[in-house]
């Protein structure tokens, strides 16, 4: 690593060329050449990571630079963005994006906000026949870039950019501070920073998952410091950026109610935990509050159960049983059941795993996302972002594996219509259960009775 180090500057160099490339000049449909960049990213990105390990300020520095390649990018790998543009807009002309389809506007010849036709062309027809389902501050960002952005889709996206760069800039200051006071190496906020996976995928693509695990982050950050209340205000904030923050609420019932409190004195904090996260919640919905945003808002998330799927691993082969019995997808009443599933999967760790200190409760929030999306019906790239920001604080690292083998499921991309090959989806998934199930029996988490 010593020639490596002397050519540093060299090897930066090279993996800015390599953004620049992925930015302006790659199609998703290109899947080979997607996947040749991505696998040269990852291996110039290792090579950087160990040569410049114990130089932190040069590593945060080439990871917000890195970034900045793609501050004035349209994004190649998702549609999703036009959404986002689309719903900012609709605030900053005063109206709610929950109460009305994009859809509904263009067959009726309507023109709510600036450039509806564009947008409604580039988010895709299925984005824009459903309601949004993006929580309210997640919408503050959108309409941040609106307020800006109003009249470009350019300046929007840049905006966005800006936006999320500096979220990750927020995770890697107070992610260093948590790595610090759990007494582990600061280094390891670069498994998430450094990352091309989170450079790509959420900077590039404009995925809010920063927002939302920056919150989550000062939340656990501010926990560790017995600062509960100001805690929660942040996990509620972390929630209303992205929903998937909710189904760690019950892992915090052994960090609360352990044998270091009197059971009614950690009982007490921990229902107050809950009051002050729920009620931060519910004043960030308050502006959009109606029976028919609850309606539309509910009808949103729950197609992700009841219709969509993706990349997953266990659906697909309940989803195949119920071909073989049935005939057809089952997809309506799977979706159902999944989440029961993980509900029981969630409370077993709950209450059967130790998670009082701070990196037990976090091991636990990775084990338990990571058997949600497991059994889950969609599985988009960015998704895994989570998960990858959490095993920073544990001794797992196959989300790192992952985020590497995610990439396999953009082969889908390269048909017109698009359409999975589920032979990648194995290969994809294959790997990361060996390396998780390796893993497992290494570090073997810590439950009260062999539940593993």
């Amino acid at each position: 690593m010593k020639f490596i180090e002397k050519y540093s500057s060299l090897l930066t160099g090279v993996i800015l060329i390599l953004y620049f490339l992925f930015a302006y000049f790659l199609e998703r449909t290109s899947f080979y050449w997607l996947l040749t960049l991505w696998v040269s990213l990852f291996t110039t990105t290792y090579l950087l990571f160990h040569a410049k390990k114990y130089d932190f300020s040069y590593l945060a520095g080439v990871s917000i630079l890195f970034r900045l390649v793609f501050l004035f990018a349209i994004p190649n790998l998702s549609q999703d963005f036009y959404r986002f543009i689309w719903d900012g807009r609709m605030l900053f002309e005063g109206l709610n994006p929950y109460l009305s389809l994009p859809e509904t506007f263009i067959e009726l010849g309507k023109q709510p906000i600036n450039e509806a036709a564009e947008l409604y062309k580039g988010m895709g027809e299925m984005n824009g026949s459903h309601f949004t389902n993006y929580p309210p501050i997640n919408q503050l960002c959108f309409y941040i870039a609106a307020l800006i952005g109003n009249h470009s889709v350019l300046v929007s996206v840049i905006v966005m950019h800006a936006l999320i760069i500096g979220a990750d800039i927020g995770i890697l200051f107070y992610g260093k501070k948590l790595l610090q006071r759990m007494r582990l190496p600061v280094e390891n906020i670069f498994l998430y920073i450094l990352n091309p996976f989170v450079i790509i995928e959420l900077t590039g693509n404009l995925h809010f998952e920063p927002v939302m695990l920056f919150f989550l982050v000062l939340s656990l950050y501010k926990l560790s410091k017995k600062k509960w209340i100001l805690s929660a205000v942040f996990l509620a904030f972390s929630i209303s950026v992205k929903l998937i923050p909710l189904i760690f609420l019950p892992l915090f019932f052994n960090h609360f109610v352990n044998r270091d409190n009197s059971f009614f004195q950690g009982a007490k904090k921990l229902i107050l935990f809950y009051l002050i996260t729920l009620t931060s919640l519910l004043l960030t919905l308050i502006p959009f509050a109606s029976g028919e945003f609850l309606a539309n808002y509910g009808n949103s998330v729950g197609l992700w159960f009841r219709s969509f799927e993706f990349n997953a691993s266990f659906y697909y082969l309940a989803r195949e049983i119920g071909y073989l019995f049935r005939g057809y997808n089952e997809i309506a009443i799977i979706g159902k059941i999944i989440p029961l599933i993980a509900i029981a999967f969630i409370f077993s760790v709950t209450f059967f795993r130790k998670n009082k200190k701070m990196q037990e409760l976090i091991t636990a929030m990775l084990l338990s996302l990571s058997f949600y999306y497991f059994i889950s019906t969609t599985v988009h790239p960015w998704y895994l972002a989570t998960l990858l920001i959490l095993s920073v604080f544990t001794k797992y690292r196959f989300p790192l594996v992952w985020s590497f083998v995610i990439i396999l499921s953009y082969q889908a991309y390269a048909n017109t219509p698009w359409k999975e090959n589920l032979i990648f989806v194995f290969i994809e998934y294959l790997i990361v259960f060996l390396v998780f199930s390796y893993e497992l029996n290494i570090l073997k988490p810590n439950f009260k009775t062999k539940l593993t």
